[in-house]
């Protein structure tokens, strides 16, 4: 079986520039189009637009060779002797050049030579090259990068250069099916102009935290890394990043960050070298059909509150873990994962309207964002380290799980907190309900239906209740390796249960 693979689409590179138009020729003409409004052809917009690609390449200087082998013992007089004392007398010392990297990007503004491309592109580079359409070299200085969009700003001397730069257009009102263009250097064979379509909007490949591609099927190799994908006007509403393919080929499947993302980024990198995101200081979960029904919730929407942050714009606007956030600054949040994109497009200071769902109702509160960036600076958004295995304690066969009581040797052995106070998941059977949500050993549930658990004996209690009351799961608060890092888990009862329940109704 061939295997597919996400390929960041880095090899040769390309550039875009785009004419500079008086304001009022200010985007390139649309295609021309048959009666049927089929497009007849792309040439003049790539005419318009081939002039102003250029190249991105890159080289790395390797660290000095110091430490050089011995030299072997060859018998006297043998040449090798007298070769292996020059090549140490030529290495030794001497800095070496790594293979280059080329990429693609385009120009955003053509008076102070501000160029965009990916940051992988560029990363761990000395030397940075824009070829230009006529062949022309020139060093480029790096302005910022931003290694969670992947973007990066260059900069070079416009002087005596006839730079156009290319505008950004609306990515947000771009739809399945529309036609687009992507300009680059596949391979390294030059000013490449492809067309398709725009297959899919807001795909997550797991590259960020910011993920919501563009995916199309125009062609899209290694070497158009940074360069732009064009709507029919010419202006930018994408940067081509990636390709999934099972050879590094294109087979139609590419990925590109939409230009409302990448607008905020590169402002930020232009004026303050560094990006400035919003922070809320809450870590969060997907809200399951399970977990919605436990909360009274009408439909799985919305991102659960597993944890807050100490000392977070949360906490000081009583954020808590059970909450459900259902609105961001006025706008609705119908999955999880549109959240973090939401709160790191917010300005710094700035005082939004949150409504929760907490105790089974709506609660409107205040929040003022803060800065990501200071709060990783902080170590406020560590991460947590894994835990040995341990096993023997109470079993609750309901969801394969074994507990104890945190002891002082268990705190001494996971380096839980002594003032952590839960239940310690001695183990999770490999084929149990409780495994299966991605329970183990080390755990510690805290909560059993949002009432806290310090004994083995709570939760088995609790999950008895909760038996009695019909309910189809148990809601638990998990700290997961006793790190503070903590989310809430639905666990469904086994069909079986219901089935035994009912016949005793029955007799």
């Amino acid at each position: 079986m061939i295997k597919s693979k996400l390929y960041l689409a880095v090899a040769t590179a390309s550039l875009i520039l785009v004419p500079q138009l008086p304001s009022h020729q200010a985007v390139a003409k649309s295609p021309p189009v048959n009666a049927q409004g089929q497009v007849e052809s792309f040439a003049d917009l790539s005419e318009r637009l081939l002039p102003s690609v250029v190249n991105v390449a890159t080289t790395q200087k390797m660290d000095m060779v110091e430490n050089m082998p011995q030299m072997p013992d060859f018998p006297p007089g043998s040449p090798f002797e007298d070769f292996f004392e020059e090549f140490m007398d030529r290495h030794k010392g001497a800095p070496h050049d790594a293979p280059s990297s080329l990429g693609s990007g385009f120009i955003v503004d053509a008076e102070k030579g501000y160029v965009i491309t990916n940051n992988h592109v560029i990363a761990n580079s000395e030397e940075i090259h824009v070829i230009l359409h006529d062949d022309v070299s020139v060093d480029a200085k790096l302005i910022g990068v931003d290694e969670k969009t992947d973007i990066a700003v260059l900069q070079i001397d416009p002087e005596g250069h006839d730079l156009k730069a290319v505008p950004f257009g609306d990515s947000a009102v771009m739809r399945i099916g529309d036609w687009v263009l992507a300009i680059g250097n596949p391979f390294g064979l030059g000013g490449t102009v492809t067309a398709g379509i725009i297959s899919a909007r807001s795909r997550d490949i797991q590259a960020g935290p910011y993920d919501d591609f563009i995916q199309t099927d125009a062609s899209i190799n290694r070497g158009n890394s940074g360069g732009p994908m064009f709507n029919m006007h010419g202006e930018v509403i994408g940067i081509n990043t990636a390709i999934y393919s099972p050879t590094g080929g294109s087979v139609g499947i590419g990925f590109a960050i939409p230009a409302n993302l990448a607008k905020p980024v590169i402002d930020q990198l232009l004026e303050f070298g560094r990006t400035r995101r919003g922070w809320l200081g809450v870590r969060i979960q997907g809200v399951s059909e399970e977990i919605a029904e436990s909360l009274g919730l009408d439909n799985a929407r919305g991102a659960l509150v597993a944890s807050v942050s100490k000392d977070s714009p949360a906490e000081d606007a009583g954020f808590e873990a059970g909450d459900i956030i259902l609105r961001f600054n006025d706008r609705p949040l119908d999955e999880m994962k549109d959240l973090p994109r939401m709160v790191a497009e917010t300005p710094i200071e700035s005082k939004v309207k949150v409504v929760l769902w907490r105790d089974g109702k709506e609660k409107t509160v205040k929040v003022k964002i803060g800065e990501l960036e200071k709060a990783e600076e902080e170590g406020k958004l560590e991460d947590v380290k894994e835990a040995p295995s341990q096993t023997d304690g109470v079993d609750v066969e309901d969801f394969g799980l074994t507990l104890n009581a945190i002891t002082p040797a268990l705190r001494e052995q996971f380096g839980y907190d002594d003032a952590l106070k839960g239940v310690f998941i001695a183990a999770a059977t490999p084929d149990g309900i409780a495994a299966e949500q991605g329970l183990s050993t080390g755990d510690v549930i805290l909560e059993v239906d949002q009432k806290d658990v310090t004994t083995p004996k709570q939760v088995v209690d609790a999950i008895a209740r909760l038996k009695k009351d019909k309910s189809k799961a148990a809601l638990m608060l998990i700290d997961t390796q006793g790190q503070g890092r903590v989310r809430f888990v639905a666990l469904k009862f086994a069909e079986s249960d219901k089935k035994e329940d009912s016949e005793k109704e029955k007799k």
